[in-house]
């Protein structure tokens, strides 16, 4: 069987996992830049990437501890108290720690040190995330508006009602403040803290530590304090 090769980097505001979107598209306006490795920086690699609206990135769960193979896990989804089939959820904890991500593909960038890049939105990857692959997503295939969910259908995704006054919001880059907001909004505790109200959170983002109360169903920013480095 062959081996696999890294042949990008995904670039964006994440240094970690928490707060990170659980499925690719729920916040469109999440940047990401892909840089490819050096053997990879040919530009003919990429022509006609730029016809599609949509690509599919194939890519490694890092930041995922290793351990045991288990056959069943306990999705962040079901408040991480009732285990399901591997193979049948999302889970970063796999046999292959491999995710599956459909982005928006903004730009195509040719010049400059690093060669051609992709710049990308919709992400739901840490900064530094390695990259396997990229395929275009084809409409025609890979669309099935008649779908089933699974057990995903039966639960109820509820919006938070964000609370942050001006003070900590002029510390956001304005063009990335609503991604900001739109990441808080789905609520970006563990599935199993979703019932402990009061505790204080700290969310990284774009060079900032978001710092967060969740009472009900309205989330306040109490502080946000610039990152070192």
């Amino acid at each position: 069987m062959p081996g696999f090769e890294i042949i990008a980097r995904i670039h964006t505001d994440f240094p970690g996992k928490f707060g990170i979107p659980r499925q690719s598209g729920l916040v469109g306006s999440l940047k990401g830049t892909i840089v490819f490795e050096e053997k990879y920086r040919d530009a003919n690699a990429l022509r006609g990437i730029e016809t599609y609206s949509h690509l599919w990135l194939i890519w490694l769960f890092s930041l995922t501890p290793e351990r045991a193979w288990s056959p069943t896990v306990k999705p962040p989804r079901l408040g991480g108290n009732r285990r399901m089939g591997v193979f049948a959820t999302r889970s970063p904890f796999r046999p292959n720690p491999i995710g599956l991500s459909c982005v928006r593909l903004d730009e195509v960038l040719y010049d400059g040190p690093a060669g051609p890049r992709l710049l990308v939105s919709g992400v739901d990857m840490a900064d530094g995330t390695p990259i396997l692959d990229i395929k275009p997503y084809l409409p025609y295939a890979d669309a099935h508006p008649e779908a089933s969910g699974g057990f995903t259908d039966d639960l109820e995704c509820m919006l938070l009602k964000v609370e942050i006054e001006p003070r900590w919001l002029s510390l956001v880059p304005f063009q990335k403040r609503e991604a900001l907001l739109q990441v808080l909004r789905l609520d970006p505790r563990p599935g199993y803290r979703h019932d402990s109200d009061g505790l204080i959170y700290g969310l990284s983002f774009a060079g900032l530590d978001v710092r967060f109360t969740v009472s009900g169903r309205t989330l306040t920013v109490i502080e946000i304090v610039r990152l070192e480095g």
